[in-house]
C-alpha cells in the first residue's frame, strides 16, 4: 500500500499565528519542529496499517519547511519549489490512499489562519461553481486519480469543511478556532496520539474494504470541470488571459475549464504569475 500525505501547516498541532508559520517569525523555528511531529505521527500511522511506502510532499509557503533530520526516516520527502503541482506534487494513480495533514479552512471562513493560497490576494475559488478551498481542489484532484483521501487534520473548520465535501474521509482537530488567531488546543500528546490512530484505522478500513486492491477503478482525469477564481487585484486578473483557454468573467474573476489535474497544475501557474505580479504579504 503506497501512502501520499501532503503536509501544510497553518493546521498543525498549537499552531495559531503568522509568526508560527512564516519565517522568519519569531516562532517559525518551533513551528516547523511541530509540523515535522504531526507528518510523523500519521507516517506511523501508515506504516502500521501496512504501508509499503509514504512519500511526504512538504505543501506550505516556501515548501521547506519540514526538518529532513526529525522527520521519520521510512517516509520520503520533497521539499522546495517551484513545483508544477505545488501542494500536490509527486501524487500518481499509483497511490493507493492520500492524506491531509495540517490543513485549514478556505478564505472567507472563520478558521485558524484561513486563507487560500495566497492570504488575501485569492478571494473565492469556484469549482463547478461550488465554492472551494485548497482541501476540495486537492480531494478532487486526487478523486480524479482514483486516489482516495481518508484523512484530514487541522482545526475543527477545516475539518467541517472537508465533511462538508466529503463526509466519508475521517478528520481529527487539532484544535478549535476561537478567531482567525486564536483557538483552544488540543493538548499535544493527546493530538499526536489521535492522528496515528486515526490514520491506522482509516487506512485499515481501506483495505478491509477492498478499495486497495483496485484503488484506481472509477477515477475520472479526463472528465471536464469548470475552476474559476476571484482575486482581490483586477491586475491579477488582466494578466492571466494571456495562457490559452483562460477567459474573464469580470475584472477580478477569470475561468477556465479541463481535466482535473490539468486545472490543478494551471491554478499553480495562476499563482506563479499572480506573485510576480503583486506583493501582498498573507495574513494582513
Amino acid at each position: 500500500m503506497k501512502v501520499y500525505i501532503s503536509a501544510d501547516m497553518e493546521g498543525i498541532t498549537g499552531l495559531v499565528d503568522a509568526e508560527d508559520v512564516q519565517p522568519p517569525g519569531r516562532d517559525y523555528e518551533r513551528g516547523r519542529v511541530m509540523m515535522t511531529e504531526d507528518v510523523n505521527a500519521a507516517v506511523r500511522g501508515a506504516f502500521a496499517a501496512g504501508a509499503s511506502e509514504v512519500l511526504v510532499n512538504d505543501a506550505h509557503g516556501p515548501m521547506r519547511n519540514l526538518l529532513p533530520d526529525l522527520l521519520d526516516q521510512r517516509a520520503v520527502l520533497i521539499k522546495g519549489r517551484p513545483k508544477p503541482m505545488g501542494m500536490m506534487e509527486g501524487l500518481t494513480a499509483e497511490y493507493d490512499a492520500a492524506l491531509c495533514i495540517g490543513f485549514h479552512a478556505r478564505a472567507g471562513m472563520l478558521g485558524v489562519l484561513s486563507h487560500s493560497f495566497m492570504g488575501h490576494e485569492i478571494e473565492d475559488i469556484w469549482l463547478d461553481d461550488r465554492p472551494v478551498g485548497e482541501i476540495a481542489l486537492l480531494h478532487a484532484t486526487a478523486a480524479a486519480y482514483g486516489v482516495p483521501v481518508v484523512l484530514l487534520t487541522g482545526d475543527d473548520a477545516a475539518c467541517a469543511e472537508l465533511t462538508a465535501w466529503d463526509p466519508s474521509v475521517a478528520t481529527v482537530p487539532v484544535k478549535y478556532a476561537k478567531d482567525r488567531f486564536a483557538a483552544q488546543l488540543v493538548p499535544v500528546a493527546e493530538a499526536r496520539a489521535a492522528i496515528e490512530s486515526a490514520t491506522q484505522q482509516a487506512l485499515a478500513r481501506l483495505r478491509s474494504a477492498g478499495i486497495s486492491a483496485e484503488p484506481h477503478r472509477g477515477s475520472s482525469v479526463g472528465e471536464s470541470h469548470q475552476l474559476a477564481v476571484r482575486w482581490q487585484s483586477a491586475s491579477v486578473a488582466s494578466h492571466l488571459p494571456a495562457i490559452p483557454g483562460v477567459g474573464k468573467r469580470d475584472d477580478r474573476t477569470v475561468e477556465v475549464t479541463g481535466s482535473m489535474p490539468d486545472l490543478y497544475r494551471l491554478f499553480n501557474l495562476f499563482l506563479r504569475v499572480a506573485t510576480a505580479v503583486t506583493t501582498n504579504p498573507p495574513y494582513c
